[in-house]
């Protein structure tokens, strides 16, 4: 079929107003709006201001007023654990519903913010409802990080309570997250007033008289009682939930998404974006930690009264690289959205497919890539193996929906590798250069969105207008920098190249190398350090340090680096996937002594590099390609 998408952009061009106007009317209000978009409010505007709506109960209670009672809104699926277990949507409703009663009877009130520090597991998705329903703000944390990094969101949310699992499981290993959540909650400053506690058979936690609460208890009182709360009429420009992303330095960055936006892009791009209709089934293989599983784990399908999976295992290794055909067959899952690291993952273990032919996958229609770049192999094989169109798309944790993306509701465009196709309606994007004007096609510039951004993108960073605005607004008067580089060809296909900072993908997680290096540079016996993120076939990116040693130290080099490996482990975790240190005389720099890590990427990937005319001495990048060779990186020949 031939696509509508310009059509359909073009009319958001012409009327911004009246099309998110029509859009939203796919949500149920409890007040309208005084006005779709106050350009007067907040940092640059906002949306649907005056309204008043609730986003459980546009996710779960509208569907089972309107007989969907019994359609599957939740299956867990679960292969560390062989559990497999489907919510309906009065079911899912219910739980949320006594949750949110148990998360009252605790003093959560609306306003008040609740961390939660989950595995993948049903409870984390009632949690995060369970917050919405009575307009309390959530922000989940990843299960695998560590104390100190679940330790500054404490202090910079100040939750009054957090709800976690003893536990959580990765192939052939279980991971304790409760002295984990103690040691975070010694190290802040802020202290929770409660603490609930879902008890895995894995691993029993201890509870601390007074603050924690065994949840299945808790549960299990309110359920006897018959409590369960109500949905709190909340205003759209309110806060649903905070997630925070790496900053390179301190203080982490608490991305805001508000109610109202939020529902209205995330139910448009069901089905316009992603061409799935209500009742079928959707799979985003990613984890309720990052914005993909906020969105499309939890939100999306659910408002658009959709059939959401939550996977608790691995693309290989649960138990091999045919889980995924397993999961999408026996499910009958329509599309699935996962990263491409996933895909190299299974590629790696199985380059023929032959796991794909063991399993009945006909009524699956596509598969979209987002996370990280898509390198045109990986695209290429599962275009092949699959036999299904294969579609990258490119957003970001601030924007919380696609930036750029090819509509298959509105009728798929041709696929060019390399590229995330074209913007969505809302985006008006350009390529800049450093003075701001725009560059001709084919040429590199700075992705930025004029704006206003559209519904559901980031309104400001929690409790911090300003560094909003330093991060986000000051680099081009009148556009949000997406502090991505990239270029437009001919047709208006969009590439995306680079950060343009050093924050680095690794399998689809954003992580700060200034992060890194903050915590190698506490090992005592280090000088000076600098991480840079190397290019890696399964995960896109690793992180690679590179030490200087103090002078005086005689202790074998190969120890010095296992203990900086363990440090950076022990403070970020492992989903930073730190294991490369390599110890050199000295740092290549510029003469005003900035170190030259593009530079130094470059070397590690092989890539063409020029000697900066700032540099200092040129011998030391000719000593980085040694010590990469040396350490055993092929590329380096």
């Amino acid at each position: 079929m031939t696509s509508r998408y310009h059509e359909v952009y073009e009319a958001w061009q012409k009327n911004p107003e009246a099309f998110w106007a029509e859009a939203a009317k796919e949500i149920d209000w409890y007040r309208p709006w005084d006005k779709v978009f106050d350009p007067y409010a907040g940092q640059y505007g906002r949306w649907f201001a005056g309204a008043e709506c609730n986003t459980a109960y546009n996710c779960l209670d509208r569907h089972v007023e309107k007989g969907r009672g019994s359609q599957a809104a939740l299956i867990y699926d679960s292969p560390v654990t062989n559990t497999v277990r489907t919510y309906s949507y009065a079911e899912l409703r219910d739980e949320v519903a006594t949750l949110a009663a148990v998360l009252s009877d605790l003093g959560v009130k609306r306003g008040d913010r609740v961390i939660i520090y989950m595995p993948m597991i049903p409870e984390a998705l009632m949690a995060m409802l369970a917050c919405a329903r009575i307009g309390a703000v959530h922000s989940v944390v990843f299960g695998g990080f560590a104390a100190p990094e679940l330790a500054t969101r404490l202090d910079d949310a100040k939750p009054v309570a957090i709800l976690s699992a003893s536990c959580g499981i990765e192939p052939g290993r279980v991971v304790a997250y409760k002295p984990l959540l103690d040691a975070a909650i010694e190290i802040a400053t802020h202290k929770p007033t409660s603490v609930l506690v879902l008890q895995r058979p894995m691993a029993q936690a201890s509870l601390v008289e007074g603050r924690d609460h065994d949840w299945a208890r808790a549960v299990a009182v309110a359920k006897a009682a018959g409590s369960k709360a109500g949905c709190v009429a909340v205003k759209a420009t309110d806060p649903l939930y905070i997630l925070y992303t790496s900053g390179t330095t301190g203080q982490p960055k608490g991305v805001v998404r508000d109610n109202g936006g939020h529902m209205v892009a995330l139910k448009w791009s069901m089905s316009h974006h992603y061409g799935i209709a209500p009742g079928e089934v959707f799979w985003a293989a990613s984890d309720v930690g990052w914005v993909v599983g906020h969105s499309y784990i939890v939100y999306a399908p659910l408002l658009h009264g959709s059939t959401t999976v939550l996977f608790e295992g691995k693309p290989v290794g649960t138990p091999d690289a045919g889980t995924f055909w397993r999961v999408i067959s026996q499910h009958k899952v329509a599309a699935l959205f996962t990263a491409p690291t996933a895909f190299r993952a299974i590629k790696k273990e199985d380059p023929q497919g032959t796991f794909i032919g063991k399993y009945d996958m006909t009524g699956f229609r596509t598969l979209f890539l987002a996370g990280e770049r898509a390198d045109p192999e990986t695209i290429k094989w599962a275009e092949a193996k699959l036999n299904v169109p294969v579609y990258d798309h490119w957003w970001q944790t601030e924007t919380g929906w696609p930036i750029c993306g090819n509509p298959v509701g509105l009728g798929a465009m041709p696929v060019k590798y390399g590229s995330p196709t074209v913007p969505m309606p809302g985006y008006d994007l350009h390529v800049l250069d450093a003075a701001g004007h725009e560059v001709k096609p084919g040429e590199t510039g700075t992705l930025a969105v004029k704006l206003p951004l559209p519904p559901c993108c980031l309104p400001t960073l929690w409790n911090n207008d300003d560094r909003f605005r330093k991060s986000y607004l000051s680099d081009f008067a009148g556009y949000y920098t997406t502090s991505d580089a990239g270029y437009r060809d001919e047709d208006g296909y969009v590439y995306v190249m680079a950060r343009t900072d050093d924050v680095i993908n690794v399998a689809g997680h954003r992580l700060s190398t200034g992060q890194m290096e903050e915590v190698v540079a506490k090992h005592k016996d280090v000088a000076e350090c600098a991480v840079v993120g190397i290019a890696d076939t399964m995960k896109g990116q690793v992180p690679a340090g590179f030490i200087v040693l103090n002078a005086g130290v005689n202790r074998p080099t190969k120890e010095i680096e296992a203990e900086v490996v363990k440090l950076v482990r022990d403070e970020i975790g492992p989903v930073a996937a730190f294991k490369s240190v390599m110890t050199v005389k000295r740092l290549p720099k510029t003469r005003s002594g900035k170190i030259l890590r593009a530079t130094m990427r470059q070397i590690a990937d092989g890539e063409t590099w020029k000697v900066p005319a700032t540099i200092d001495d040129p011998a030391s990048l000719e000593e980085i390609g040694e010590t990469l060779k040396s350490y055993g990186f092929s590329k380096q020949g």
